[in-house]
């Protein structure tokens, strides 16, 4: 008798978190690796860009370091590349939103008794994790790339320390642009309109990073430079990977992580709030 008049309790940490959380990115990873074309796909960009472009700016493009040596574009485009690999994967992984919207899934998840907060990192994170999985795919094997003579220049591998670090900047700059793409696929109902609106600011906000060309040449680049939170995330990446003087002319190691963790939170809270409003569509 003293049960049935015992108010329920809640699920727990376990059940109110972690279980969701984990489930949301068991679902993204199943979905993913389910599309065939979209994994040959996020791998295949950029390392053809950053094969063909290093190749055919190998002799035009050399940037001084203090050491008073110079990098190869490849060295320099080599954080670009992952960086490429981490805004697209993360930022479209957010279109099933818009699929499950359209499906009704959304809706029951919404309904379900946990809070607002684990279901957006549950969707944030899956995105963040195939983000990292796949970035760091290319960064172990790109230096392997000199083997057959298509990075002749590039040192080869990583220490466990770097490997470490790096995980941790493309994770939490995943974060960042997985939670930028749930914002505007939250707002947006259909796949097609988000297409349209994220090939308008996805690339020039990776070009408008730092990541092809150093934006030291005009004053108000290095303004829209200063301004994108992309660029931050790259500058955490070549502190890491040390490939090119990473020193010269980008924010410090902390300024890039601090700046990267705030824009993250920012889109995080800004995810759990929208879902938090009465109007899902």
């Amino acid at each position: 008798m003293s049960n049935a008049l015992t108010p329920l309790s809640g699920p727990g940490f376990y059940g109110a978190y972690v279980l969701p959380i984990a489930t949301l990115v068991e679902r993204e990873f199943v979905r993913f690796f389910r599309q065939r074309s979209r994994v040959a796909g996020a791998l295949a960009q950029p390392v053809i860009f950053w094969v063909l472009f290093g190749a055919g700016l190998s002799g035009s493009f050399r940037m001084a370091t203090a050491s008073g040596g110079s990098v190869s574009f490849q060295e320099y485009f080599l954080p670009g590349a992952a960086l490429m690999i981490v805004l697209f994967t993360s930022i479209f992984s957010s279109i099933s939103v818009i699929q499950d919207r359209n499906e009704g899934f959304l809706q029951g998840v919404l309904a379900a008794p946990v809070p607002r907060l684990s279901l957006v990192l549950g969707k944030l994170f899956g995105g963040a994790l195939l983000a990292l999985a796949q970035a760091m795919l290319f960064l172990w094997s790109a230096p392997l790339l000199q083997y057959v003579g298509l990075a002749p220049e590039m040192p080869l591998g990583f220490s466990i320390g770097q490997t470490l670090a790096m995980m941790g900047v493309l994770f939490l700059t995943g974060l960042g642009m997985a939670g930028l793409g749930f914002l505007f696929a939250w707002k947006i109902d259909s796949v097609q309109g988000f297409h349209g609106i994220m090939s308008v600011l996805l690339m020039p906000m990776w070009l408008l990073s730092g990541a092809f060309f150093p934006p030291g040449g005009s004053q108000w680049l290095s303004w829209v430079v200063a301004v994108n939170p992309l660029s931050y995330g790259l500058a955490a990446l070549r502190h890491v990977i040390g490939r090119s003087d990473a020193t010269l002319g980008i924010p410090s190691m902390a300024v890039s992580l601090a700046v990267s963790a705030g824009f993250a939170a920012l889109c995080v809270s800004l995810g759990v709030w929208m879902t938090r409003r009465p109007s899902v569509s």
